[in-house]
């Protein structure tokens, strides 16, 4: 735990400015995220090097298609989300508080390190940019090695936190979720700024998008139409995963996406994007 970025101080909460949520949080209490909380008027970062999960993953798996494709990366994870997805297939440390190791920078600089051929560290699994300070602290060192700093994300911070974290980042997997306000409303989230994200992203570092098919929730032409005519308005060379939703967590009581489903979604998408892919269809 260490003392939060981005916040600022009023006479009864402080104000985290990290992302769109802007929670005031009474001092004893945490924030949307639960990993940012007011301790005494001043606003703490919860997280901070506390480490939930560690593996060392084919870059495909991030999925990364077009960064330095058959490399390994050291992926780490600690907790805490600003969404609340009810197909959240990491919903143990994204919602729940889990069993962590304390990893400093250094510690986690010097293990990314020793890996052989190891590419670098995917911030991944919880949603990263909860942990900016820690982001900030670990990245520069990694690179100073020679190492890249990858970040798997929503994509839902302000602008300000971002552009303090992207010099220190090689590659971002910004998750779509879907491609209407309303969707994205019943997530937590707010899609305007996750496409200003994608925007603000793409000309620092290598992007790649991701987004979950759900039957019923966001597998219309129309939605996919639009997406990919956006997103070709970035840049038409920008991958776009398609990825199979099964059934967990809050909803169980879905179907997993019919694979056609997939396979005509991406040639809608096809259209306008230069390289679209199918995930989680093995």
């Amino acid at each position: 735990m260490r003392e939060a970025l981005f916040y600022q101080k009023g006479a009864e909460n402080v104000r985290c400015g990290l992302c769109p949520h802007a929670c005031a949080i009474k001092d004893g209490e945490a924030g949307f995220c639960r990993v940012r909380a007011n301790r005494g008027g001043t606003l703490y970062a919860l997280g901070y090097g506390e480490i939930s999960s560690l593996a060392v993953d084919p870059i495909e798996k991030k999925p990364l298609r077009h960064f330095y494709p058959g490399r390994v990366i050291l992926s780490a994870g600690s907790y805490g989300c600003n969404m609340r997805c009810g197909y959240c297939q990491n919903s143990s440390i994204s919602q729940e508080k889990p069993v962590t190791e304390s990893i400093s920078p250094d510690q986690m600089a010097a293990l990314a390190q020793s890996i052989p051929e190891n590419l670098g560290i995917a911030f991944t699994y919880n949603e990263p940019l909860m942990s900016a300070e820690y982001l900030l602290d670990t990245a520069p060192l990694i690179q100073d090695m020679g190492l890249k700093a990858v970040l798997v994300t929503n994509g839902l911070a302000c602008r300000e936190p971002l552009a303090a974290v992207l010099p220190f980042v090689d590659a971002m997997n910004i998750d779509i979720k879907g491609f209407t306000p309303e969707f994205y409303q019943k997530l937590g989230g707010r899609l305007e700024t996750v496409k200003e994200t994608v925007e603000q992203c793409a000309g620092m570092c290598h992007v790649e998008a991701t987004m979950l098919v759900i039957p019923g929730e966001n597998d219309s032409d129309a939605e996919m139409i639009a997406l990919s005519e956006w997103l070709a308005g970035v840049s038409r060379d920008i991958p776009l995963h398609l990825s199979r939703f099964f059934p967990g967590y809050k909803m169980k009581e879905k179907a997993a996406t019919p694979i056609e489903t997939l396979r005509r979604l991406a040639g809608l998408a096809h259209r306008h994007l230069e390289h679209v892919y199918l995930g989680n269809v093995s």
